[in-house]
């Protein structure tokens, strides 16, 4: 896809740590029609239990993959699935993944509650976790979410980033997300949806960052 010529945008929707090879790392790099967006499944922080879940990678390689992509784009956004209450995930099982998570560079979170499926090998890992302990945990690990993903928006407060428009209003504000994946509202203008725009990142308000058109703001 990167071979065509002209001016578009490609986002990765998910990839699996094992398969989210150095080369892929690159072209995102090097190309900015590949966009600084990585959405990368962990689902446990618990070594045991992505062993139970039959994961294809360790918790140390994907650290490696996160890692790498912090360092080499450190504007890049980073995006992680993780699922809590799988059975026999216990108190100490849901430590070490919110402490991994919370040492990890990511940007945000989909939280999810395991659900339990008849005749499924996971039934035989151990007591299934009682839901009310699933929701706690779920809030938990939300509530990190936020947090991860406002010191984000903050860290990029006063940038000029390309944003695509989408055909979405909140109130007086136009929203579209950048390429690294910043949710943005700009003031109602002319601009048809699906439009490039270079917009600078003003300040953090109600579920988006608002943000300003520049002299010249159509890309394409």
């Amino acid at each position: 896809m990167l071979a065509l010529e002209g001016d578009f945008r490609l986002r990765i929707s998910s990839i699996e740590p094992n398969l989210l090879t150095d080369e892929i790392i690159d072209l995102a790099r090097g190309d900015s029609r590949l966009c600084r967006h990585f959405h990368i499944p962990l689902q446990s922080g618990s070594p045991e239990v992505l062993r139970n879940m039959r994961r294809r990678y360790t918790r140390d390689l994907y650290r490696e993959r996160i890692e790498r992509i912090a360092e080499t784009m450190p504007d890049c956004a980073i995006g992680i699935d993780v699922i809590v209450g799988f059975p026999g995930e216990t108190d100490r099982h849901f430590e070490e993944t919110y402490q991994f998570l919370n040492e990890l560079p990511f940007t945000y979170l989909h939280v999810f509650s395991y659900s339990e499926r008849p005749d499924t090998h996971a039934l035989s890992f151990g007591e299934t976790v009682d839901p009310q302990v699933r929701s706690t945990r779920s809030k938990m690990l939300r509530t990190l979410s936020e947090k991860k993903r406002r010191a984000f928006y903050e860290r990029h407060i006063g940038d000029i980033r390309p944003m695509l428009l989408e055909g979405n209003y909140d109130g007086d504000k136009q929203i579209g997300f950048t390429d690294n994946y910043i949710k943005v509202g700009i003031p109602k203008r002319d601009f048809d949806e699906n439009t490039l725009l270079r917009v600078q990142l003003s300040e953090i308000g109600t579920g988006f960052v608002l943000g300003d058109p520049v002299s010249d703001p159509v890309l394409a």
